[in-house]
């Protein structure tokens, strides 16, 4: 029990640091933009991102807890716990210096790396994890090219339109494509994480194991309100980086990016392919400001982000293979 409420606590920390550091790139655009103030946008982020939770199902979860063997009883506790402290230093490293890092990624390396401590490369679930690979791809370069196609349709679209009239109608418009990515973080991220929450419940012996992950809604309710939380603490600092610093956005770019992370989204979620929303949003960001001008886009803000998001792998592995050597030598 005393190693089941360590996991318990730990995904708690997790689900809060997401919130800090990762649900911010939902709303990003619509801050840098101005068209909602960060109070108003995280209210927006929380609604929706319980929505998606709500009504995308469990695949994504299903997904995420097949990736990895993580065994039974204290074991499989331990690679919990192991994966999640593993989140919590990456990130909260990485925000020091305001980089968006994808905590998806750092779960999933986290799990592996907690994994290979217990039952070496045999712990992965090498056809789930291809959906990983999927994943990654999406975010990295489909999550570009719509940004960037998106965003030279819509300026096309409205090129004959009075510019007062075309800001009236994105500045709505980005209330409801803000909407729609807030919705699209909780049927990705908001998934993953209170899926770990309850597979840990089942794996404590809280919960029956049915075979199939099955959500609560109070763990829905609980870590949908840790996450508002997360994000109204410490959410700045991403969005700044996100939304002003490596591209200046203009109304109709936020829309636009916005709109191509989300069908990414979308279609990854339908399939239960797990992504990264801090890459979708952030590689839409590109290709929008890219659209315009390729000198738009600030590449020396971009290179760092790419450094991160490429070490995320290894170093989580690392982590959570050290955390789950050091759990084992304390339960």
């Amino acid at each position: 029990m005393f190693a089941l409420i360590i996991v318990l606590v730990l995904v708690c920390a997790s689900v809060f640091v997401n919130g800090w550091t990762d649900a911010p790139n939902a709303i990003a655009t619509v801050v840098s933009t101005r068209v909602l103030n960060p109070k108003a946008a995280v209210i927006l982020a929380t609604v929706f991102n319980l929505a998606g939770v709500l009504l995308m199902g469990t695949a994504v979860a299903n997904t995420t807890a097949k990736i990895v063997t993580i065994g039974t009883g204290q074991q499989a506790l331990i690679t919990l716990a192991a994966a999640q402290l593993s989140i919590v230093i990456w990130a909260v490293g990485a925000w020091k210096f305001g980089i968006p890092t994808s905590e998806s990624h750092a779960l999933i390396a986290g799990l592996m790396g907690a994994g290979i401590s217990f039952r070496g490369l045999s712990a992965f679930n090498w056809n789930e994890f291809k959906k990983v690979l999927i994943g990654l791809a999406i975010s990295s370069i489909v999550g570009f090219i719509a940004g960037f196609l998106a965003t030279k349709g819509v300026s096309a679209a409205f090129k004959r339109v009075n510019r007062r009239k075309a800001n009236t109608f994105f500045s709505w418009g980005q209330m409801a494509s803000a909407s729609l990515m807030a919705f699209n973080h909780g049927a990705q991220d908001g998934q993953k994480f209170m899926g770990v929450f309850a597979l840990a419940l089942v794996v404590g012996g809280v919960f029956p194991n049915t075979g199939s992950l099955v959500i609560p809604i109070w763990v829905m309710l609980l870590c949908s309100g840790i996450m508002a939380v997360g994000t109204s603490i410490g959410g700045y600092k991403i969005i700044k980086t996100m939304g002003m610093d490596m591209v200046k956005l203009e109304k109709y770019q936020g829309f636009a990016s916005e709109i191509g992370a989300s069908a990414c989204m979308m279609g990854a979620t339908m399939l239960g392919i797990p992504l990264s929303t801090t890459n979708t949003k952030g590689t839409a960001i590109m290709g929008a400001g890219a659209a315009r001008r390729i000198s738009n886009v600030n590449w020396s803000i971009v290179s760092e982000m790419l450094v991160a998001w490429i070490l995320t792998f290894p170093a989580c592995t690392v982590l959570g293979y050290v955390m789950a050597k050091l759990f084992a030598l304390i339960f």
